[in-house]
């Protein structure tokens, strides 16, 4: 595939799983190709039940304009972000439903899986669109992952800032990443 994506015959495909913790779209590690292909190396070892596993581990760089980027390491961003959770529980309160909740997986200790999270991003487009302001490309934010560097650190040992592109017109071209 990558080299499909390399000769410019083949494009990513965006994930809409319901648990994409950015909510949907492409994404992407920021400046941390070594972190990428140990996700991609984890995959191969251990596919994800109902998905295809991966054969060859590459990262396929690439060069992104985040333009209108629903930053959530910008206090703006993340009012956005609260007011979506805000009206989706109101909605869901008086509808008499239950919101989804984000889980830990049985394999680790880390919340993983991200459905609540998708749910309100994805709201935040919706109710963005709603209000006829210009969509978001792009959505950033910080995962924390992986055990403390050292007993009682803030630091762990995967954290990483991802990105999701929602916006085909973001990404400005790819390129090999060297080792």
């Amino acid at each position: 595939m990558a080299d499909g994506v390399f000769a410019g015959k083949q494009t990513l495909k965006q994930s809409t799983n319901k648990y994409d913790w950015l909510g949907h779209g492409v994404y992407f590690w920021e400046n941390n190709p070594g972190r990428a292909l140990a996700y991609a190396q984890r995959l191969m070892a251990q596919p994800i039940r109902g998905k295809a596993s991966v054969q060859n581990p590459t990262v396929i760089g690439a060069v992104i304009d985040l333009g209108r980027c629903l930053n959530l390491l910008d206090e703006e961003s993340i009012s956005i972000v609260k007011d979506a959770h805000d009206r989706l529980k109101e909605n869901a309160d008086f509808a008499g439903i239950n919101l989804p909740v984000n889980r830990v997986p049985k394999h680790t200790n880390e919340l993983l899986i991200r459905d609540l999270d998708c749910l309100v991003i994805n709201t935040a487009h919706d109710l963005r669109k709603k209000e006829g302001l210009e969509p978001f490309d792009s959505v950033r934010g910080v995962f924390v992952e992986g055990a403390p560097l050292y007993p009682g650190a803030g630091f762990h040992r995967d954290n990483h800032i991802q990105l999701c592109v929602r916006s085909d017109a973001c990404i400005k071209g790819y390129f090999r990443v060297r080792n």
